[in-house]
């Protein structure tokens, strides 16, 4: 089987975290798979080495001059540069992601087993658990991961994972979707194509180191989400668990503050998970996190009314 790496690369990343991304990514396991490895970088301007840094490595490079479509364009111009390799399968995963070794084998694994499965994934974890913010977004991960195991709509945040790789071919990225993960997950579930979550292995990645950081991601998210709604009637067709489970997200994730009495538990659940007490801290954590998704969720929204597109900003990164 053919199966190609797919990394897209932001003008803010530098060469030491494309570095340690080349290097553990192609420490993994890939059995008796023939890989490609595509970097798609975009250019942060003159003296820009870190494509000859990758290819050092032994990474194929894509360099694009201009940022057309962010990480769906990136993704899309890496598909075209596979088209005469016709993979399997692709492996989609950003500069931090750090599977575990048997990520990709598990995840072929279950989709050899599910023709009708767009992508496998696992759980994921924070890797930089080193502040209270990185710390509190590692509590909330505990969150997602179970509501990634209950719910019928699944969608693994950027698409990190392994996807079949003729639906990603045939489809494509929209690159006007600000969530273009959550778009193709969308567009995948309305055709009655489905998710696995792997549970043999995990993936971790990192966490914004700061809350302007951590509020710009979630702002993107929010505005992201709210372009889905044009979805609707297509998701009509899909069963009614995925529809149940699309709308929740769609909504109830919107009003966060609703669940600030929650908050109470926390310290009991932070104990309970972590098996330490300096966890209770977090507690706090998750108060302030919980007041920031709902303003980001309110200036999304006023964006999104004004017709006023969020950007993509630079995030500060632990090299690791």
């Amino acid at each position: 089987m053919r199966l190609a790496v797919v990394v897209p690369v932001s003008p803010f990343e530098d060469e030491e975290i494309i570095r340690r991304s080349i290097e553990h990514l192609k420490s993994l396991d890939y059995d008796d798979f023939e890989v490609r490895f595509v970097y798609v970088i975009d250019s942060n301007g003159k003296d820009d080495r870190r494509a000859e840094l990758a290819e050092k490595l032994g990474a194929e490079v894509v360099f694009r001059k201009d940022r057309r479509g962010k990480r769906a364009g990136a993704i899309n111009d890496a598909i075209k540069r596979l088209s005469s390799f016709k993979p399997d399968y692709v492996a989609i995963f950003d500069v931090d992601s750090r599977p575990e070794k048997n990520f990709v084998v598990e995840c072929v694994k279950a989709l050899e087993g599910c023709e009708d499965c767009y992508i496998a994934s696992t759980k994921r974890y924070i890797s930089n658990p080193i502040n209270l913010v990185t710390e509190t977004v590692e509590a909330e991960y505990y969150l997602i991961n179970f509501l990634l195991g209950k719910s019928r709509f699944r969608q693994f945040n950027g698409l990190i994972g392994v996807l079949r790789a003729k639906f990603l071919m045939e489809e494509g990225l929209n690159e006007w979707a600000v969530a273009e993960d959550a778009d193709f997950a969308t567009r995948m579930h309305a055709k009655g194509r489905r998710a696995i979550l792997v549970r043999t292995s995990k993936i971790y990645e990192q966490s914004p180191l700061t809350w302007k950081d951590l509020y710009n991601q979630r702002k993107r998210w929010y505005y992201g989400g709210l372009q889905l709604w044009r979805y609707r009637k297509e998701m009509r067709k899909a069963p009614w668990g995925v529809r149940l489970s699309w709308y929740m997200a769609l909504t109830l994730t919107f009003i966060p503050i609703l669940f600030l009495p929650l908050l109470l538990l926390s310290p009991l659940l932070l104990i309970y998970h972590f098996r330490r007490l300096s966890k209770v801290k977090v507690t706090l954590g998750l108060f302030i996190h919980t007041i920031m998704l709902q303003y980001a969720a309110v200036r999304a929204l006023f964006s999104f009314v004004r017709k006023r597109e969020v950007e993509w900003e630079a995030m500060q990164r632990v090299v690791e």
